[in-house]
């Protein structure tokens, strides 16, 4: 029962991602985070980190993982194809008819209108794991100063200046790691 949930909970990730990876993010944490309990917020934003660092695409990647924590092996693999296969299907249909007919209007206005609903939904997943990152929780505490974790603020700071330099992706999150590493024991050998 669970693969066939599993199954059908990227299948309609699948078909509601418009945009790319990103775009995917907030569906899939509707799915397996708020939807189905599968996973805490945390661990999502774990699998979310582990995505962008193995190679393919972000939304691949986190339907893969997701569906290993849920079911192993099977489900890594049955939440994989869930999630390819509206795309496969719609994209060959897209394909035959906009090679058939080609630019028309009205597939130019329904492009232009999915933009800023895809950019909508990253930023709304993007302020999630700000959120997260910064305060550990899933929703903004009250007190948001007595509550704020310091090292993800110097993390954040400090990463969003590196992208602004153009730092490379690899190293960011090499860097990142080690980091945290570093700053998470100097915290910890300060409280003890």
């Amino acid at each position: 029962m669970i693969y066939l949930q599993l199954y059908l909970e990227f299948v309609k990730v699948g078909l509601f991602c418009v945009g790319g990876g990103y775009a995917s993010m907030p569906l899939i944490q509707a799915a397996v985070v708020d939807g189905n309990h599968w996973l805490t917020l945390s661990e999502f934003v774990d699998i979310f980190t582990i995505s962008q660092m193995t190679p393919g695409p972000i939304g691949i990647n986190a339907a893969t993982f997701a569906g290993m924590k849920v079911a192993g092996t099977a489900g890594a693999i049955l939440a994989t194809f869930g999630f390819v296969t509206p795309s496969l299907i719609l994209c060959i249909i897209v394909a035959k008819l906009f090679f058939k007919y080609g630019d028309i209007g009205i597939i130019r206005g329904i492009l232009n209108g999915l933009r800023p609903a895809v950019i909508a939904l990253i930023c709304s997943a993007g302020l999630g794991f700000v959120i997260l990152s910064l305060w550990n929780t899933d929703t903004l505490p009250k007190n948001l100063t007595a509550s704020l974790d310091p090292i993800g603020v110097i993390m954040l700071i400090a990463t969003f200046i590196a992208v602004r330099m153009k730092v490379s992706v690899i190293k960011l999150l090499a860097g990142s790691g080690v980091c945290g590493l570093i700053l998470g024991l100097a915290m910890k050998a300060m409280q003890g």
